[in-house]
């Protein structure tokens, strides 16, 4: 044993000592009946279960290849040797001096834990192995950092505090230690493309450890990480002003124990997104949606997730954070003041068009090229003497071609800046000092809050990003506050709640994001894993009114309708909601949508309530109907055809606002002439579409619209000797009208009439058993509405 190590266990000794037992507290586990069948605990968060069971994200062998996990002989020869001890931190980055550091990194036993040996050399009676009981063996994922979450013993052991060590892959990545709380540990893992063999040593000065090099309590975890890279990925900026000298706000203590330029918030902010992508990657599992995650762009570079690689610089595979100079001074920047506690903030919204502009001229976006990037500004400061946050907006959304969220750098000081520093980040109870530091909503009293909030908001607005809006509960509310909660099995006094925090945090305890968030995620590109398969044409949804024993309101997507959202009067977040299942990786393209079943899902008081209805595609489409009760009135949707069968109105494209808008319809004559053959359909259009003609066999026309744009128009002609026919429209639109393509029952389509980019697309298909009756819609200088009207 090296002689520097005496030192060390001396040091842990005697910290130990004065440290107060846990082992006569009882697990909450502790009750067999709280067990599944192997022996596991089972933690319950609202509707999501963990335990042992076997993940939904393990894949099928015929979708992945012959791929297959290792043998013990396998682990045997790729353990190599570790070294007898757990380095201190770099001369460049001190430890924070609430902690104790020798203690962290030489409890009894460490030592001789973080000796590799193979499966065949542990022990494997041993009854305090670390298990894992959030990840299966075997399992797939498709992060880089993986969170785990594991017990030491059995339900019914006395609770035990310690250390488990996490040695990865073949020894490649620097081991490290994450504290046990009463038997429970949470650690984060580093993970290698294909199939990693991690082993985990447990060890506590409260239990004897071997004398040899063979750990006495140590498992083993077989994951595959399997990079998506055919995702696009989250890309993650620092934006500073044009004169920055690439610095954020820190204490002077801090400033000076680790600094506060700008090599050192790069580790940070790195740090802070793999938190983020191993927080969503479990919830998503949690929810039945495998570990599906978003991804990085990736660089090779100077590892940073290791404060033991900053030293000897080894290069490593890892997220890149792009540094973009705005073209705003840094004055020019922080005058844009954005916090909640100052009410005479001023444009509060030019942050993030400044932030825009930087990436769009940073990325050179072009159109068709979709963006999705989360940024940091650096230049955020803290004024005391009017109490703000200047140069700090938290917002995200985007346009469609630039998805964007921002947020300042106010309490970048409280992030871990590597893997080992977590969960110390999380238990720093260092207070805030408002002299040079914000406490950002009176929130971040403490560091470990401020990380919190930090963190936290910005993956909030991350949210905002993909598409979430507010929920009622989750990160998309206000939970990010128990965020610490998700990467640690122990809370620290909180100055926010004015309580002694929590002795034991379990999953139930923990913030996640809502339901609604993972439905939404489920269907994201940037989300997307290889088994699922390719969406059909558009995501749009069309929505129609037929007799209620056809069925009420009929709902229809070519790339199938995933759930619906309702909302009483006064709502402004969901509250109740239905999803469809999920068959074979497709999900129904048609559901009908009754009334009386929909208000069945509301309480009793809420019933006769207004009641609007967005409908979700699998394809990430959405249709909104703002009063479900008027939609499924056929008065206001029926329209009788001259042979006095009915016909019914489909949900309209276009807003039918342009000034001298005027509705018009068109019942087409083949419908109800049996005479009548449809031999060809004319096209009027320019930049959008102006009009378009049906004609007839007998030369006779009918028009929709105006006859405008292109001299003529374009003409598609219809097979007839084939008896082909009209079966709808591909379209493009948004406030009017843009383009126009024509869908035939042969399977052809037109080329695209107008401008095929402009808007949003959409397709125009009656539902099964129904014929295309006509047209109905509004015209101005061009159209502006349109939909289409279906018959049986």
């Amino acid at each position: 044993m090296p002689s520097f190590l005496s030192s060390f266990r001396s040091k842990s000794r005697a910290s130990v000592k004065s440290e107060k037992s846990a082992a006569n507290l009882n697990s909450p586990y502790s009750n067999p009946s709280n067990a599944n069948g192997n022996g596991s605990p089972i933690a319950t968060n609202g509707s999501t279960t963990v335990s042992r069971r076997k993940s939904s994200s393990t894949l099928d062998s015929s979708a992945q290849g012959s791929a297959t996990p290792p043998t013990s002989e396998d682990c045997s020869l790729q353990s190599r040797t570790l070294k007898n001890d757990t380095p201190p931190l770099p001369s460049s980055r001190p430890a924070r001096p609430s902690i104790n550091t020798p203690k962290r990194y030489s409890m009894n036993g460490l030592a001789s834990a973080g000796t590799s040996g193979s499966q065949t050399s542990v022990n494997k009676s041993s009854l305090l192995a670390p298990r894992v009981l959030s990840v299966s063996e075997g399992s797939w994922v498709h992060q880089q950092v993986l969170l785990i979450f594991g017990q030491i013993g059995e339900t019914h052991s006395k609770p035990l505090d310690g250390l488990v060590a996490v040695n990865h892959h073949q020894n490649r990545f620097p081991s490290t230690a994450w504290p046990v709380s009463d038997s429970y540990f949470k650690a984060l893992v580093h993970l290698e493309p294909g199939w990693n063999c991690i082993r985990l040593d447990f060890t506590s000065p409260k239990i004897s450890t071997s004398n040899t090099s063979i750990p006495a309590h140590a498992s083993f975890l077989n994951v595959n990480y399997l990079p998506l890279t055919q995702s696009p990925p989250l890309q993650l900026a620092i934006i500073l002003g044009s004169d920055s000298p690439g610095t954020y706000d820190a204490t002077p203590d801090r400033a000076q124990r680790e600094g506060n330029g700008l090599d050192l918030a790069i580790k940070k902010f790195r740090m802070s997104a793999y938190l983020w992508q191993a927080f969503t990657g479990e919830q998503m599992n949690r929810h039945g949606f495998g570990r599906r995650c978003f991804r990085f762009e990736d660089e090779w570079a100077p590892g940073t997730l290791s404060y033991q690689d900053w030293a000897t610089g080894e290069f490593r595979t890892q997220a890149k954070i792009h540094i973009i100079r705005s073209k705003k001074t840094v004055a020019e920047i922080r005058d844009l003041e954005f916090a909640q506690q100052y009410e005479k903030a001023t444009k509060k919204g030019d942050l993030f068009g400044i932030a825009a502009e930087a990436v769009k001229e940073y990325f050179s976006l072009k159109p068709g090229h979709k963006q999705y990037v989360s940024c940091l500004f650096l230049d955020t400061h803290w004024d005391p003497t009017v109490k703000t946050v200047r140069g700090h907006a938290a917002l995200g959304g985007g346009d469609g071609s630039l998805q964007l969220a921002i947020f300042g750098s106010h309490v970048l000081h409280s992030y871990p800046s590597s893997i080992e520093e977590v969960w110390q980040a999380f238990g720093d109870c260092t207070r805030t000092d408002t002299a040079f530091i914000a406490n950002d909503c009176n929130e971040s009293g403490s560091s470990w809050e401020a990380a919190n909030i930090g963190i936290g908001a910005h993956l909030h607005e991350t949210g905002h990003l993909f598409g979430c809006p507010h929920q009622e509960n989750g990160v998309m509310l206000r939970d990010y506050v128990r965020l610490n909660r998700t990467f640690t099995c122990r809370e620290p006094y909180s100055t926010r709640t004015k309580s002694p925090g929590q002795r034991l945090v379990l999953p139930h305890d923990e913030c996640g994001w809502h339901r609604l968030d993972t439905l939404r995620f489920r269907f994201h590109p940037c989300f997307r894993i290889t088994i699922d398969k390719s969406i059909n044409g558009d995501g749009s949804v069309q929505v129609w009114t037929v007799d209620e024993n056809q069925g009420g309101v009929i709902a229809t997507s070519t790339s199938g309708v995933a759930w619906i959202e309702l909302f009483t009067e006064g709502d402004d977040v969901c509250h109740y909601w239905k999803e469809w299942p999920e068959t074979n990786n497709v999900y129904p393209r048609e559901v009908k949508l009754r009334e009386a079943e929909l208000r069945a899902l509301l309480p009793k008081e809420k019933r006769q309530s207004r009641l609007k209805v967005e409908v979700f595609s699998a394809g990430g489409g959405k249709h909104g109907i703002e009063d479900f009760g008027q939609l499924a009135n056929l008065k206001y949707s029926r329209v009788r055809i001259p042979d006095g069968r009915w016909g019914y109105r489909g949900s309209k494209l276009g807003y039918s606002q342009m000034q001298g808008s005027e509705p018009q319809e068109v019942i087409l004559e083949n419908t109800y002439i049996q005479t009548k053959l449809l031999v060809s359909i004319r096209v009027y259009h320019g930049f959008a579409l102006d009009g378009i003609e049906f004609i007839y066999e007998d030369t006779t026309t009918q028009l929709f619209g105006k006859r405008g744009g292109k001299a003529g128009g374009s003409e598609f002609p219809l097979d007839t000797r084939r008896g082909e026919l009209l079966t709808g429209f591909a379209l493009r639109a948004g406030l009017w009208i843009d383009g126009i393509q024509i869908l035939t029952s042969l399977g052809r389509k037109s080329e695209w009439f107008g401008n095929p980019n402009g808007g949003s697309g959409h397709t125009l298909l009656p539902p099964r058993g129904y014929t295309i009756g006509g047209i109905s819609g509004s015209c101005a200088q061009w159209v502006d509405g349109f939909s289409i009207i279906i018959t049986r």
